[in-house]
């Protein structure tokens, strides 16, 4: 097969679960972008009928638009926020179709493809180190998004949820935990303000001895 190799941005669990048949891996971030709990996932951790949330990347303009005619947009400032940190994969030449077959399903719920320039740093200055990355997205207009939420209605949703998947919380302290090893620099205030409070209230949980409540939002 001729010329460049599939690659693949992971920005949530890609970055701790790699694709299969991948030969190299890759530590940078994308530009523009605001990585947020805006998906619902009725797949992986939660069900169609009680959804639990995962993260998707937005075009940060679009995203600051919308957060701000939305009631709960007002508490959303990470303007920090705007690089995203992970993973860049390169699939095996020879089994380029399967993978991208197999990242289609895996994304299915409410995700499309786009196209990215991935950037890092190479003796102390910053430039792109790959061009035309495939990254999976969640669009405004998609019937998985959610939007913005209250931070601490959120985490009691993350923390009530599971799915075929695991617990919903597993995703975020995974999620936060390998961004913060991919490198020095790399940070996600958003992450680790959400991971905070989902931790606060797993230590109540744990002291009261009982689960907190779901919240009584229905689901988009």
């Amino acid at each position: 097969m001729s010329g460049e190799p599939l690659r693949v941005f992971g920005y949530g669990s890609l970055i701790f679960k790699a694709p299969p048949h991948a030969v190299a891996r890759h530590v940078g971030y994308i530009k523009g972008f605001a990585r947020r709990f805006a998906q619902s996932s009725n797949d992986h951790r939660g069900t169609p009928e009680d959804p639990g949330r995962v993260v998707t990347i937005i075009h940060a303009n679009e995203w600051n638009e919308f957060a701000a005619t939305h009631p709960a947009g007002a508490a959303d400032a990470f303007p920090e926020d705007q690089t995203v940190w992970g993973t860049v994969y390169e699939i095996d030449r020879e089994k380029t179709v399967e993978v991208k077959a197999y990242l289609d399903y895996r994304e299915k719920n409410g995700y499309s493809e786009d196209r990215v320039d991935v950037y890092g740093m190479v003796d102390g200055k910053e430039q792109v180190i790959f061009r035309d990355v495939l990254i999976y997205v969640g669009r405004l207009d998609n019937p998985a998004f959610v939007g913005p939420e209250p931070l601490d209605q959120l985490a009691r949703h993350i923390l009530t949820h599971a799915g075929p998947s695991g617990p919903n919380r597993e995703y975020l302290y995974n999620l936060v935990k390998h961004v913060r090893l991919l490198c020095p620099e790399s940070r996600d205030h958003y992450l680790e303000t959400l991971e905070a409070r989902v931790r606060r209230f797993e230590q109540l949980e744990h002291e009261q001895g009982t689960a907190p409540a779901k919240d009584d939002e229905g689901h988009a």
